[in-house]
Formats: C-alpha cells, sequence, structure tokens
C-alpha cells in the first residue's frame, strides 16, 4: 500500500521511541530571576544526585555563588553523588576579547582545596580545537527531576547583576528521563581517557589527548540515549518525552526531529533561533512550508540583544562583527521571502528589552509538539557540536496553556518586521564593522564563516 504524503510525514516522529510522563509534571519557568532561584532551590534539596552540563560554569559572582551551593550541599550529605561536565577546552580560556587567562579552572581548584568533601568536574573535549567544536549539552538532573535550559551559568544568565540572558526553561520530573541522562553520562564520559577533571593541576594539553578525543569522537557519533520505550503505558494524562542526542553526521537523530517537525506542520511551526544562520536543509524545509500556506513565526533576538553585540560607544574587536553578520544573513532571508510576510504566512520577530541579550532557542509545531533543546538551529550546531534535546509530543494538548504563557512573555518583547527595510544595512553599521565585513567578503570567507557560526 503506498503511503500519502501526510502519513509519510508523520511517519519519522511517530517512531521514535518515547517515556510516558505525566502532564502535571511538567512546567514552564517564565523568567531568568525565577529560573535562579528554583536552581539554587534544587541544589539545596537534593538528596541523591546531582548532574550539570554545560558549555560552561564561569568564574564569576553566579558562578561561584551556584558552585558554591553544590560544595555546600556535598558537605551537607556526602553521599551526595555530584558530576559537573562542562566543555573542556571553553574552561581553559577566558572571555573572548577579554585579557588572557588560564579560564574558569581557577574558580574550580579554589573551591576544591576549600572543601573536604569533593565534587567531580569534568572537562569533556568533543574536539581538539574549540572552533570545530564544542560540548553543547544541557541539562541539569536534580534526583529525578531534569531542569533543561539552554543557558550555561554565569552572571547574565543567571541575572545576578541589572542585565540578563533571556533563555528557556523547562522542568519535568521523570525518573526514566532524569535516568537517562544520567546513564549516557556516566556510560560515556566519566571513565573515558579524554575526559579529564578539571581540578586537577596538571592538566594535559588537547594536543596530548588527540588519540583519545578521536577515539570519544567516533563513540559520540553512534550514542544515545538509552531508555525503555514507555510509549505503550502512556494514559489520558501523559506526554511523550523523547531525549535526543546529535553530533553530526546523517544518523544525527537531533537534526532529523527538526528537520521531520518542520515537514510534518499542518498549520504553524515556531522557531526560536539566537543566530540566525539557518543551516540549508532548515531554510528549504521552512521555504516549502510557505509555499504550502503554512505559518512559520520566526524569534529571533535584535542585532544588539546578541551576546556578541558591542554598544557604540565602547571599543570594537573582531568578535563584535557576528551580530554583523547574523543581521545581514537576516535581511537576506527576509527579503527574499517579503511575499510571504505581505501575506501574514511569514512572522519574523526581533526580541529587544533595554541591553539584555537573547539566547532563545527551539520549536514548537502546531501547539502540541514542542522541542526545547540547546541546538542554535545553525550551521554549527548542525554539524560541529554535541547537541541535545527533549521532544516533547502532546496531542491532547495537555500542556497548551503553559506553553501559550510563555510564548506570550516572550512576545512581550518582540516586534514584527513588515519589510526588509525595517533592519539597517551594512551601511548604516558603525565604521570599524563595515570594514570589517568589506575584509571579509573580499577575502571570500563570508561562506566559511556561514558554516562555523
Amino acid at each position: 500500500m503506498k503511503l500519502s504524503l501526510t502519513s509519510k510525514i508523520g511517519a519519522y516522529i511517530d517512531s521514535l521511541s518515547a517515556i510516558a510522563v505525566d502532564s502535571k509534571s511538567i512546567s514552564v519557568i517564565k523568567s531568568t530571576l525565577e529560573y535562579r532561584s528554583q536552581l539554587l532551590e534544587m541544589i539545596r534539596t537534593a538528596k541523591r544526585r546531582i548532574y550539570i552540563t554545560a558549555l560552561y560554569l564561569q568564574d564569576d559572582e553566579a558562578g561561584l555563588m551556584v558552585l558554591d551551593a553544590i560544595y555546600q550541599a556535598k558537605q551537607d550529605n556526602p553521599e551526595l553523588d555530584v558530576k559537573i561536565f562542562v566543555d573542556f577546552l571553553r574552561a581553559q580560556r577566558g572571555l573572548m576579547g577579554h585579557e588572557k587567562s588560564i579560564g574558569n579552572i581557577r574558580l574550580y581548584r579554589e573551591l576544591n582545596d576549600k572543601y573536604q568533601h569533593k565534587v567531580e568536574i569534568l572537562g569533556v573535549p568533543v574536539k581538539s580545537k574549540e572552533f570545530l567544536g564544542v560540548l553543547h549539552l544541557k541539562g541539569f538532573v536534580f534526583d529525578d527531576t531534569l531542569l533543561y535550559s539552554g543557558s550555561s551559568i554565569n552572571n547574565i544568565y543567571l541575572q545576578q547583576e541589572n542585565r540578563y540572558r533571556y533563555d528557556r526553561y523547562h522542568v519535568i520530573k521523570s525518573p526514566a528521563l532524569a535516568d537517562s541522562f544520567v546513564k549516557f553520562l556516566n556510560q560515556n564520559f566519566v571513565n573515558n581517557d579524554a575526559v579529564r577533571s578539571l581540578t586537577e593541576l596538571n592538566i594535559a594539553k588537547a594536543k596530548q589527548l588527540k588519540p583519545a578525543i578521536r577515539r570519544l569522537k567516533l563513540s559520540l557519533r553512534r550514542a544515545s540515549y538509552d531508555f525503555v520505550d514507555f510509549r505503550v503505558k502512556q494514559s489520558e494524562d501523559s506526554i511523550l518525552a523523547t531525549p535526543l542526542l546529535g553530533f553530526g553526521g546523517r544518523k544525527n537523530e537531533l537534526n532529523n526531529t527538526i528537520y521531520e517537525l518542520l515537514r510534518q506542520t499542518e498549520q504553524e511551526v515556531i522557531i526560536f533561533t539566537p543566530y540566525f544562520n539557518f543551516p540549508s536543509k532548515v531554510h528549504k524545509a521552512v521555504k516549502r512550508l510557505l509555499k504550502r500556506g503554512k505559518k512559520v513565526v520566526i524569534v529571533v533576538g535584535d542585532k544588539t540583544a546578541n551576546d556578541f553585540y558591542i554598544p557604540e560607544d565602547q571599543p570594537f574587536n573582531k568578535v563584535g562583527i557576528l551580530p554583523y553578520i547574523y543581521e545581514t544573513s537576516l535581511r537576506r532571508f527576509v527579503k527574499s521571502h517579503q511575499s510571504s510576510i505581505d501575506e501574514g504566512l511569514l512572522d519574523v520577530c526581533l526580541w529587544l528589552d533595554k541591553g539584555n541579550s537573547f539566547h532563545l532557542k527551539g520549536i514548537s509545531t502546531d501547539r502540541k509538539n514542542y522541542l526545547i533543546t540547546g541546538h542554535n538551529i545553525n550551521p554549527r550546531a548542525w554539524s560541529l557540536d554535541i547537541e541535545n534535546g527533549v521532544l516533547l509530543q502532546d496531542p491532547r494538548q495537555k500542556l497548551l496553556k503553559e506553553f501559550d504563557d510563555e510564548r506570550n512573555e516572550i512576545m512581550l518583547h518582540c516586534t514584527r518586521l513588515n519589510h526588509f527595510d525595517d533592519l539597517e544595512t551594512p551601511d548604516d553599521y558603525r565604521e570599524e564593522a563595515r570594514k570589517l565585513l568589506k575584509s571579509v567578503k573580499r577575502a571570500k570567507l563570508d561562506s566559511i564563516l556561514n558554516r562555523l557560526l
């Protein structure tokens, strides 16, 4: 029997194994301050385990606050299983555009020396050079609860001072889901030769670890989250949760899910991305949706809400070119789809809130499928970094209010673009950015940069 187009499109998502989670065990945190409060409370009340996975845990006030709370929890309960996983290379450098330093390992060593009961802080080297790929896995496990956000840990992500970096924050209480995250980390990283403790004084260089990193990379391309398929045990109140891993290649389950979610959209898709630079496959899928008359909503940060943006009253450095590259890419996209904007099929919404920054990621389709992820939906995430996410399938729309409220909160600071001329052109940019953009184009580096951004 020949399948119809609709059944073909839904087949991939329907074939995914899933964990049945009660809808009342899933909630959405709406603000950065509430996220910080819940994070600290979960650390304080954890009884059995704390597993933290992020790109980085920064050596700043917020990083100290969180790490100190974790160490205190360990002192209060020495049997507590605590492990922290961050990118190996990112942990050993300072901030881009700042003075050279040994990075976040200074803080890790300081607290390790301070406390009797130690915490494992492990550096995971996904690639031997940072620009070729990093550990971009997200998710914090506290006992049987997964706290998932695309954020890392530092002052701005946790709104330690006046500014904040806006992200999405989801809480899922599920022993099976939490176990799958912990099992993956223990099986793939804890005893791996490439993964090193970042509290040690003499840490091997990435160059020395090249063979081990190569072996780790190969094993991760075959890895996945391990869990029992509870799809058959779902009830009327169940949400189907599928943890997903993605690391380059054709067998990238997370990338494939992103693509298939777009293909299967029947009415509307919402895409959140902080750095507008769609992989070609995503761009083509969006284009096909518009041709089919489906509604597409893209929420992206304004150029000045990009975390790499340098205000015009501050000295410019090369990393500050990135927001301008993303905006020129966005302007091209809007121009090429102006007719869809005019027809009301395409909404491109720019987020801006008084000098704060935007870091939202994810995809929602037809108000019943929600992909929560740290995946930026750009070429770098598509092919270089190791990424993860959780797909929530909600056919009975039990989570509709939670996610509608989240969307409304996000849209409070969004403006819909009506025309591509609503965006600046390179002629409008500060002189340093304008000159650097011209140099990049003259050297024909723009296509290479787009694959790395």
